[in-house]
């Protein structure tokens, strides 16, 4: 599967325009690393664990994206889009949302 947030591929001529996809993750962060993340505010420099948690936030939304296209048939998706958004005030979830146009490419 080949994504990409170009609206076409180079080299490659769409066939097929199939739907747009998305591939959804909703993750907690937990107590540990809130405390490190808050120290590390507190102190200055970089949350290690939150950065860990949004790579792996969004490397599973972009697989479960894939996914849906190859279910209906596709092998690309064009247009790839992520949004991260913080569901609440203070309840450490974190959503991250990839999108795109599955298509079939030549």
């Amino acid at each position: 599967m080949i994504s990409t947030t170009t609206p076409t591929f180079e080299g490659h001529r769409i066939r097929e325009y199939k739907q747009i996809v998305f591939g959804e993750i909703i993750t907690g962060v937990n107590f540990i690393k809130d405390f490190g993340a808050g120290m590390r505010n507190f102190f200055g420099g970089r949350s290690q664990g939150y950065e860990e948690e949004l790579i792996n936030a969004r490397t599973q939304a972009l697989a479960e994206m894939e996914q849906r296209a190859a279910a209906i048939g596709a092998n690309a998706v064009v247009g790839v889009d992520i949004d991260y958004e913080v569901l609440g005030a203070n309840n450490g979830m974190l959503m991250v949302t990839a999108s795109g146009m599955a298509v079939v490419v030549e």
